[in-house]
C-alpha cells in the first residue's frame, strides 16, 4: 500500500480546505444569513400557505388564540418576512435575533408538550427547532457583542 501518495493527497486535500476557509465569510456572517434566510422563507410560506402552517395548531390550542389559526399563521408570516429580511441585511439584528430566539424558544416549548401529550405527534419539527433556537441565540448573543451601529 502507497501510504506515501496517501499522506501527500491527505496533506493537498488539508491544504485546499484551509485555503477555501481562509477565503469564506466569518462564520456567524454564516449563521446570521442562515437564520434570517429561514425566518424569511417561514414567513413567504406561511403568507402563502397558511393552511398547511395551521395543522401545528393543535385542537386544544385552536380555542385559545384570539384569532383563526389561519389568521395567526398570516400575521406570523408578515412578522417573519420582516425581521428575516432584517437579519439578513444585518440592520436591527440585535431585535430580529432576539425575537426569533424567544419565538423559536417557545415554539420548542409548545411542541415538547405537543409531543407528550399527543403521542409523539410533531417530533420531527421539535428536533429542527430545537438546534435553529440554539442558532437565534448564538446570532443574538453575537449581535449583543458587536459595538453599537446605526442602521
Amino acid at each position: 500500500m502507497d501510504f506515501d501518495g496517501l499522506s501527500a493527497r491527505a496533506a493537498s486535500a488539508a491544504d485546499w480546505s484551509a485555503s477555501v476557509a481562509a477565503r469564506a465569510p466569518e462564520p456567524m456572517t454564516v449563521a446570521r444569513v442562515g437564520l434570517g434566510a429561514m425566518v424569511f422563507a417561514a414567513g413567504v410560506h406561511k403568507l402563502l400557505d397558511p393552511l398547511s402552517w395551521s395543522a401545528y395548531v393543535v385542537p386544544w390550542l385552536a380555542p385559545l388564540l384570539v384569532v383563526s389559526p389561519v389568521t395567526f399563521m398570516l400575521a406570523n408570516g408578515v412578522l417573519e418576512v420582516g425581521f428575516g429580511a432584517a437579519i439578513v441585511a444585518d440592520r436591527y439584528t440585535a431585535l430580529g435575533s432576539a425575537v426569533a430566539a424567544v419565538s423559536l424558544s417557545a415554539t420548542c416549548l409548545y411542541l415538547a408538550v405537543v409531543f407528550v401529550a399527543e403521542g409523539g405527534l410533531f417530533g420531527d419539527v421539535l428536533a429542527r427547532d430545537i438546534g435553529l433556537a440554539g442558532l437565534a441565540w448564538a446570532v443574538l448573543v453575537e449581535s449583543l457583542r458587536r459595538p453599537t451601529r446605526t442602521p
